[in-house]
């Protein structure tokens, strides 16, 4: 059966697919913000059906949590978004 681990060595602690790299969030994005079908995920990432539903399970039994998951990658993307644009510091 597939479960829902977290390690704070693998993808900063995010809970994801025991044995794997996959995060619960990324499987939600996939297959809900992205319209992907729960069997085309598990398929594209080599998983199998029980594991994509167990994720998407877990996402919707912690709301809070994945909120601030999201919160944290948003916050995240911009900060790397604005390091970005700024040239960098002339060198002296």
């Amino acid at each position: 059966m597939a479960s829902i681990v977290r390690t704070e060595d693998v993808l900063g602690g995010e809970p994801r697919i025991d044995g794997t790299r996959v995060g619960v969030l990324d499987v939600y994005e996939l297959v809900i913000d992205g319209g992907y079908a729960p069997a085309d995920v598990a398929d594209q990432l080599g998983r199998s059906h029980a594991e994509i539903y167990t994720a998407l399970a877990y996402y919707h039994d912690h709301p809070e949590e994945m909120r601030h998951l999201r919160r944290d990658r948003e916050e995240t993307t911009s900060t790397l978004a604005d390091e970005a644009l700024q040239p960098p510091e002339p060198a002296q």
